[in-house]
């Protein structure tokens, strides 16, 4: 596999999260799971990914018979999956990992056809944006800050209904969670795994004291599952991609 094939993986992989997660409003996820097949909403979400993809494709060097019908395939697929996606029940994790794995396998399918066939001198030249351990960073910061973001809530949301989260500010955790989540990231790619451990002591004395303080055992408990469901999900995909960085 040479940089240029690699480089078109991750750069599939890129469009598609910043597609699925940072492009996608929570309304119109909502629209799809109310309306299904019937909301624009889904026809709206499928384009972009189309668009990207398409955009990716002809910049590193495919042929534009290929890149339409890779990209139909794409669009095609995306349509079928989250359309299917839409009637089953909505807030499980199992339906939201198994979304993404499809996703996920079409684009190594067609990932697969694509680099197979004769591929022209890409148009953006492997300068340091596009270089596959660039690429890799940026997919992996993309995917602690918003996928894990939704995992996260998913997860914790058949306990999120039993505690009293009055008088915290609106959608403070998460983003709390989004930051601790950046610079576990940041410090295991930068090696200072010890870092991490004065990261938890200071959210432990700033948030856990406070707690037991108001002496809400539930809280406590759904703060602390959710910071190490947070730390342990980072440290996983740091962890890889500081392995793969090492390979590469």
């Amino acid at each position: 596999m040479n940089e240029t094939s690699l480089s078109l993986l991750l750069a599939l992989l890129l469009s598609h999260t910043i597609a699925d997660f940072l492009l996608q409003s929570d309304t119109w996820a909502a629209r799809k799971q109310q309306h299904h097949f019937r909301t624009l909403s889904l026809y709206w979400h499928v384009g972009i990914h189309m668009s990207l993809s398409l955009a990716v494709l002809l910049a590193f060097g495919t042929g534009v018979h290929g890149a339409l019908i890779a990209t139909s395939g794409i669009g095609a697929s995306h349509w079928l999956i989250d359309t299917l996606k839409s009637y089953a029940p909505a807030h499980r994790v199992r339906f939201f990992l198994l979304d993404q794995f499809l996703h996920l396998l079409i684009l190594g399918l067609v990932w697969w056809w694509v680099v197979d066939g004769d591929m022209a001198v890409p148009m953006v030249q492997l300068a340091l944006l596009w270089q596959p351990r660039t690429l890799l960073v940026a997919l992996a910061y993309l995917v602690v800050l918003r996928p894990a973001s939704i995992l996260i809530a998913l997860i914790m949301r058949r306990w999120s209904e039993g505690v009293d989260t009055r008088g915290t500010l609106a959608d403070a955790g998460a983003r709390i969670g989004m930051l601790e989540r950046f610079l576990i990231l940041t410090f295991v790619l930068s090696h200072q795994m010890a870092a991490i451990g004065f990261l938890l002591t200071a959210k432990s004395v700033l948030r856990f004291g406070d707690l037991y303080e108001d002496r809400d055992r539930k809280l406590t408990e759904y703060v602390l599952l959710g910071t190490m469901l947070s730390f342990s999900i980072t440290l996983t995909l740091g962890l890889l991609t500081r392995y793969l960085l090492g390979v590469l």
